[in-house]
């Protein structure tokens, strides 16, 4: 039996209730049989994937009306996947990915909850040459640059799965990394405005996100 503790939670997105299954908290850990240590994640990271964090919510919300109608999406470093399952309920075109082996179980429980189509997904890390995703319209992903290495691994990830005329939307915040980003992702050929967001969560704690919206216009 499980000594994960979870919690049951229904989140207000603008108008749609999303239902979703998360750890209790981010001091959770269990690793049977060593999958998660293999991977190289440690105690410490092993629960950062199942927990709702505001730069998620952020995401999630600018999903809810943005424009997906004939694109395919890719929700990178999904955790918890809140904004794959707000496109989910528009049904869009989604497909997830984390590296962590126990995001996918979460994920596939979250979408029965919430009633929805299933959503494809694929366990695979930023220096997989071989995940075959395939490519996308729209790459999104929230709080995944929060080590250094992350600004070369998921660039060179986004120019793999990247089509020609593809946007890119990743919500940070502010870990420092940012900036370092937009410079790599200008030098693929692709132009960046930035916007900030003031999230503030239940508790009345107020959290300023850096949204950065990527776009190419086909020319690489």
């Amino acid at each position: 039996m499980s000594s994960v503790r979870v919690r049951y939670t229904t989140l207000e997105i603008g108008d749609m209730d999303i239902h979703i299954r998360t750890l209790r908290d981010a001091l959770q850990f269990e690793d049977i049989n060593g999958d998660a240590q293999k991977l190289g994640i440690s105690s410490a990271t092993w629960p950062l994937f199942g927990v709702v964090w505001p730069a998620s919510q952020v995401l999630a919300r600018l999903m809810l009306d943005y424009h997906v109608d004939g694109k395919r999406v890719l929700e990178v470093g999904c955790g918890i996947a809140l904004a794959s399952l707000i496109l989910n309920q528009r049904l869009a075109d989604i497909t997830a990915t984390d590296y962590h082996p126990e995001a996918e179980g979460f994920l596939v429980h979250n979408v029965k909850l919430n009633h929805g189509k299933k959503i494809p997904f694929v366990r695979t890390g930023w220096a997989d040459l071989d995940d075959d995703l395939g490519k996308f319209d729209l790459i999104i992903g929230s709080d995944i640059l929060y080590e250094v290495e992350h600004v070369n691994l998921l660039s060179a990830f986004i120019k793999r799965h990247a089509r020609r005329h593809c946007h890119v939307i990743i919500v940070d915040p502010r870990r420092g990394y940012h900036a370092k980003f937009s410079k790599k992702m200008a030098g693929l050929g692709y132009a960046c405005s930035k916007e900030k967001i003031n999230h503030t969560n239940c508790p009345g704690k107020s959290v300023i996100c850096q949204v950065l919206t990527f776009s190419r216009q086909g020319i690489i």
